[in-house]
C-alpha cells in the first residue's frame, strides 16, 4: 500500500516523499509512529496512512484513518472524538493565538471523551523546507501564531487491549457491535496555513468522513 501511494505521488509529479510513508493497520494502528511492513491488511480494523510529498523544495504532511470491515461502537466513538478534537484545534488557529491554546483545544475534547491519556504526542508542528519545523503545537507552548506559518493539526488516540472508553456516547452507535476490540489507534492530520484573519486548511481536498471499506 505504501509503495502504491508513493508510485501514484510520483506519477502526479512530486519530487520525492517528504518522509518515510507510514501505513499502520490492525493492532499496529495503536502505534503512533508505526512503519509500513510486509504484513497483510486485516479483514477488519483501522488503517492509518501518514504521508507527505516534497514539491518545489517544500514539504507536506497529512494523515487519514479508515476502517476495514464493520466497526464496533468503540472504534466509531474514538474516531469521531479524534475528529472533533481536530476540528476544534483547527478552529482555534488564528494570528496571535498561543500554540499551547491550540493544543488545549484538541486535548480538552479528548479529555471530556476519556481519551486524554491515549493522546500521547503533541497536537502539531510547523512544516516548510523541513518536515518538522517550529512552531511546536504542544501543551504550555507560549509562542504565538503568525500569518504565513504552516502547521499541522494531528491529534490521535492509541488504545491498548481492554482500555476503557469513558465519557459521552453518541446515539447513532447503539446498533453497533459491543465486542471488545483489539488494540487500535486513530490519527487525523491536516496542514493549516495561518492567515491574516484566521486559517486555511491546505489539505482540505481529502475528506475526513467516516469510511468503512
Amino acid at each position: 500500500m505504501a509503495a502504491q501511494l508513493e508510485f501514484m505521488a510520483r506519477l502526479a509529479g512530486v519530487d520525492a516523499m517528504s518522509f518515510e510513508t507510514i501505513v499502520a493497520s490492525g493492532e499496529r494502528s495503536a502505534l503512533p509512529h508505526g512503519r509500513a511492513t510486509s504484513a497483510k491488511l486485516p479483514k477488519k480494523g483501522f488503517v492509518t496512512l501518514d504521508f507527505g510529498v516534497l514539491l518545489g523544495g517544500y514539504c507536506s504532511d497529512m494523515t487519514r484513518t479508515v476502517h476495514l470491515g464493520r466497526a464496533g461502537a468503540r472504534e466509531w466513538d474514538v474516531y469521531h472524538s479524534v475528529l472533533e478534537a481536530q476540528q476544534a484545534a483547527i478552529a482555534a488557529v488564528a494570528p496571535g493565538i498561543r500554540c499551547g491554546d491550540v493544543d488545549e483545544a484538541a486535548r480538552s475534547v479528548l479529555r471530556k471523551a476519556g481519551l486524554e491519556k491515549a493522546f500521547s504526542h503533541s497536537t502539531g508542528h510547523g512544516v516548510g523546507l523541513e518536515i518538522h519545523e517550529g512552531p511546536r503545537i504542544a501543551a504550555k507552548q507560549e509562542q504565538v501564531l503568525e500569518p504565513g506559518m504552516v502547521i499541522t493539526i494531528e491529534p490521535g488516540a492509541y488504545l491498548s487491549s481492554g482500555a476503557a472508553l469513558k465519557g459521552r456516547r453518541l446515539a447513532s452507535r447503539g446498533t453497533r457491535s459491543k465486542q471488545v476490540p483489539k488494540p487500535f489507534g486513530v490519527r487525523i492530520e491536516d496542514m493549516v496555513l495561518v492567515t491574516d484573519s484566521g486559517y486555511e486548511v491546505l489539505t482540505a481536498a481529502s475528506a475526513k468522513d467516516w469510511i468503512e471499506l
